[in-house]
C-alpha cells in the first residue's frame, strides 16, 4: 500500500488576512501548484490554521474539485443577510465535487486546521473562479485566474 503526505513545506505560501474589526476572522494561506490560462484552469492549496481565521466570504464560480489533504475542512452557507446557515465539514481524505451554483459561504479548518486541495475549471472564458463578499453581502470583488496569480506573484509570499 502506497500512503503519502502532501509536504508543504516544498511550496512558497501567501498569507491572507482581514481587515481588523471584521465580523469574521480572516485568515488562511494559500499556494498556486499550477494554471493554465488557455485551458482555463487552477490547482491551488489552502491552509487553515487552528486559529479559527476563515477565508473571506466568497461563492465558487467555478466547477472545483476538493480534496482535504489534512485537518478538516468547515464550511457555513451565508444567507442573504449575512446570517450563517447551513455548517457541513469534511474530513482528511474527503472529497467533493462543487458547480458554480453554491452559496456565498464562509470557510476555515478544524480545530486543529486544515489543508485543502482546490481544482478549479472556470465555466467561462474570462477565467473567473471565485466572488467575494463583505458581511452585508455585498459583492465586493471578481477573483479570476490572472488576478489570483497576480495577487500570489506580487507582496509578502511565505517560504
Amino acid at each position: 500500500m502506497i500512503d503519502g503526505t502532501f509536504d508543504a513545506s516544498r511550496f512558497r505560501w501567501k498569507e491572507v488576512t482581514g481587515r481588523p474589526g471584521s465580523r469574521y476572522k480572516i485568515h488562511h494561506d494559500y499556494t498556486i501548484l499550477g494554471y493554465d490560462r488557455d485551458a482555463c484552469s487552477l490547482d491551488m492549496v489552502v491552509r487553515w490554521q487552528g486559529d479559527g481565521g476563515h477565508c473571506p466570504i466568497h461563492r465558487h464560480a467555478a466547477t472545483t474539485s476538493v480534496i482535504v489533504l489534512a485537518g478538516e475542512q468547515h464550511l457555513w452557507d451565508v444567507e442573504q443577510d449575512g446570517s450563517t446557515g447551513n455548517h457541513r465539514f469534511r474530513r482528511a481524505g474527503d472529497y467533493a465535487l462543487t458547480g458554480n451554483d453554491l452559496k456565498p459561504h464562509l470557510e476555515r479548518g478544524g480545530k486543529d486546521g486544515g489543508l485543502v486541495y482546490f481544482g478549479a475549471r472556470p465555466d467561462s472564458p474570462t477565467g473567473l473562479l471565485y466572488e467575494i463578499f463583505d458581511a452585508d453581502m455585498n459583492l465586493v470583488a471578481e477573483i479570476t485566474i490572472d488576478s489570483l496569480v497576480a495577487d500570489f506573484e506580487a507582496g509578502q509570499v511565505l517560504a
